[in-house]
């Protein structure tokens, strides 16, 4: 299938040299689509709407850059406003992948608060892949449904923000044993500790972890987890790591193990450019 540019000049769908074309005339906001893409029309809804009509003050004939959280992005150009919504005319398509190598899962005891979109911008940001709300026993902030449509919805922000095309999955919460008990075995697991001999640096980059290979970290809440519950990640084969002389708030300690797995030569720092 081809297209044309406002120049008349003919290109392929998809094509990486239209895509950069179009994207030029694009507005700086990415918007994201609630409904999977499919042909050539797209429509914002709801707070995404909103904003790019009284906001961004867009009118019919302006460009911008969509996704649907699938991978694919697109160059659209504003046909209608609607009470509403927005009626999209897709131009070009790129599929444009900046995800992490490794399938990282974070496992968290909730902070309080704001701090827990905080946390899960910041995470999507470090390209963890899932994110599973912990329920343990000395949990402040309890993961509800009305909590984690919130997160959700800062997975969203996050993305837009960052350039993600993928959406960080928010996972159904899980019991701490259940969580420990359910990750996959063939990665490198670790379970935040501050009593802990080994550091986290020093277990990843000692872990063995093949391409697209998993990596899962698990921290608990501010109070700490229980022996029995370190207990019983350590006989699942977790490994307990210290993170830093200092004691860390929940959401620091996340971030910095995503970041550590960024950074290692098994995660980002060893991606081809």
């Amino acid at each position: 299938m081809c297209c044309r540019d406002r120049d008349g000049n003919i290109f392929a769908w998809g094509s990486a040299t239209l895509f950069a074309t179009l994207l030029e005339g694009a507005m700086g906001h990415r918007y994201y689509v609630e409904t999977p893409i499919a042909g050539r029309q797209a429509t914002l809804l709801g707070a995404e709407a909103h904003h790019l009509v009284h906001v961004m003050r867009a009118t019919p004939g302006k460009r911008v850059v969509v996704f649907d959280g699938s991978g694919g992005e697109f160059v659209a150009e504003v046909e209608r406003v609607d009470r509403g919504s927005v009626q999209l005319a897709l131009l070009s398509q790129q599929e444009i992948d900046r995800e992490a190598k490794l399938d990282v899962v974070a496992g968290v005891s909730l902070p309080k608060g704001e701090r827990q979109r905080w946390l899960v911008e910041k995470l999507v940001e470090l390209g963890v892949r899932r994110f599973v709300p912990l329920v343990t026993e000395r949990g402040v902030a309890q993961p509800a449904a009305a909590a984690i449509e919130r997160l959700r919805r800062a997975v969203i922000e996050g993305s837009k923000q960052c350039g993600r095309n993928r959406l960080m999955e928010i996972a159904t919460p899980a019991r701490w044993r259940d969580y420990v008990r359910d990750a996959a075995s063939d990665g490198c697991r670790l379970v935040a500790c501050p009593a802990a001999s080994a550091t986290a640096w020093d277990a990843i980059r000692s872990a063995v972890i093949p391409p697209g290979g998993a990596f899962a970290f698990a921290v608990g809440p501010e109070g700490g987890l229980t022996d029995e519950e370190m207990a019983t990640a350590q006989q699942a084969g977790w490994k307990a790591v210290s993170l830093a002389p200092r004691i860390l708030r929940v959401e620091t300690a996340a971030v910095l193990l995503a970041a550590a797995a960024c950074l290692a030569d098994i995660g980002d720092g060893n991606r081809q450019p």
